[in-house]
């Protein structure tokens, strides 16, 4: 208990919250492996309490109440508790499970909650010891479910399918009810703001976020976004966060808005995580495009550069075979891409704003159709203007192209009027179809393709 009472205090002594979560960190380090042993072998049950009074609050130590000593005693005993849980399950002793670390670290989880439910409890600037706690708590119990999981998957009848199915996340959906009393509790609280449990609403949302997210629950982060916005005058603004809560805030919020299909609010929150995250923070920054890169395509009809590719292998692996034939209005191509990448791009749910980049490929084909057929006789000494009106068997031809049909396969001519009206209904092109002559009239003045410059 020797090292890491004298974490403590070195750490309370300096209001260092980080610190202290360090101190409450359930893993050994390099510097000390042998810190949660030594700490579990420092006491006993019988005379726990008292050993952790003595070793916490003796020597040089800042003048702490009553109450706030209670709570950390409370905490470092539960602490003890999950720390032999885990040297237990490390050892292989026999009875050690990722369930009984999870049931441990739930208590270490209640005993902080309730050091700073208590008015003269815990202070704010040591809200870092939630965090750690409640990030640990997410960890163990996904350990715990995975563990039940492989436990039952060999004894399962057929009659327990349902309950197995039910029960798959039961240690998370309880984690979770645990992260949102963390959540509660900053949110909360009526301490003046430069004290307040305020400053660790984000974080917390950000581990619910992730929670929900996991144990597929997407619409319960309605109700936090609900709340924080009921409260949000009450709230710091929110550049005054640390940016590590902010970029986690606006991409998962970019991630709900995209599943609800609300695109242009999606593209908003994620470029602003994109802007704010730290450049060498890969994985981060891999993650954000993966999601704003299918928002620029249907927003702005976009195709990533390949240098922002470049540092992703993965997203490069993904994203550029589609951009490839989005440009070249390849559709045989993009659909041959699309189904390679299907697994993958429905596993993380951008399969069908993707799809929609056949419209974009179907644009840039009917585009080159427009190019080829170059320029009408100058009237007047006027400068040429491109041939706005192209007969329809023309899109038909480079529909036989795109799709790569043979000298046998016949193009139905209702089905190339159909998908030019599709275009143009999206705005893809501006013009009309007069069908009575067989031709479709595009608007002038580089607007036929919108965007494109032609």
């Amino acid at each position: 208990m020797g090292t890491l009472a004298n974490e403590f205090r070195i750490a309370y002594l300096n209001g260092s919250g980080p610190g202290l979560a360090a101190v409450l960190t359930p893993i050994t380090t390099r510097n000390d492996p042998d810190r949660l042993r030594s700490f579990y072998n420092f006491s006993n049950p019988a005379y726990l309490t008292k050993d952790l009074n003595s070793s916490l609050f003796h020597g040089k130590t800042p003048k702490i109440s009553k109450a706030e000593q209670h709570a950390w005693v409370d905490i470092f005993a539960a602490y003890w508790e999950a720390a032999g849980e885990l040297l237990k399950f490390e050892a292989g002793h026999p009875g050690a499970s990722a369930v009984a670390i999870f049931t441990a670290w739930k208590k270490v989880a209640n005993a902080i909650i309730r050091g700073y439910s208590n008015a003269s409890g815990l202070p704010a600037w040591t809200l870092p010891c939630l965090y750690t706690v409640g990030k640990y708590l997410r960890t163990f119990a996904i350990k715990a479910d995975l563990q039940v999981a492989s436990q039952g998957s060999s004894s399962l009848g057929f009659q327990d399918d349902v309950a197995a199915d039910f029960e798959k996340n039961a240690h998370l959906e309880d984690a979770a009810r645990v992260i949102n009393r963390m959540f509660t509790l900053c949110l909360g609280d009526r301490a003046p703001i430069e004290e307040s449990r305020k400053w660790g609403i984000y974080n917390t949302t950000n581990l619910l976020f992730k929670t929900y997210f996991k144990i597929n629950s997407v619409g319960l982060t309605k109700n936090l976004i609900r709340a924080i916005n009921a409260q949000s005058d009450d709230l710091p603004p929110l550049e005054a966060f640390p940016k590590s809560h902010i970029v986690t805030f606006e991409y998962y919020l970019g991630v709900i808005h995209f599943l609800d299909e609300n695109y242009a609010e999606a593209e908003e929150h994620l470029t602003n995580a994109w802007k704010l995250c730290y450049r060498h923070a890969s994985k981060n920054r891999e993650l954000i495009l993966t999601y704003l890169i299918p928002c620029h395509l249907v927003t702005t009809h976009t195709l990533p550069s390949n240098q922002l590719l470049a540092p992703f292998p993965r997203l490069e692996e993904l994203f550029r075979p589609l951009s490839n034939c989005i440009r070249k209005g390849d559709l045989v191509g993009f659909d041959q891409a699309m189904s390679a990448g299907e697994e993958e791009f429905v596993k993380r749910r951008i399969y069908l704003p993707l799809e929609r980049g056949r419209d974009i490929a179907l644009r840039n084909l009917f585009r080159k159709v427009f190019i080829a057929g170059g320029f009408e006789e100058p009237k007047d000494g006027q400068p040429p203007i491109r041939r706005t009106r192209v007969p329809v068997v023309e899109f038909a031809a480079a529909l036989r192209i795109g799709t790569h049909a043979t000298s046998r396969t016949r193009v139905d001519m209702d089905e190339v009027e159909c998908l030019l009206a599709n275009l143009i209904y999206k705005g893809l092109m501006k013009g009309y179809i007069a069908r009575e002559r067989g031709i479709v009239v595009l608007s002038k003045n580089n607007a036929a393709f919108p965007g494109t410059g032609v």
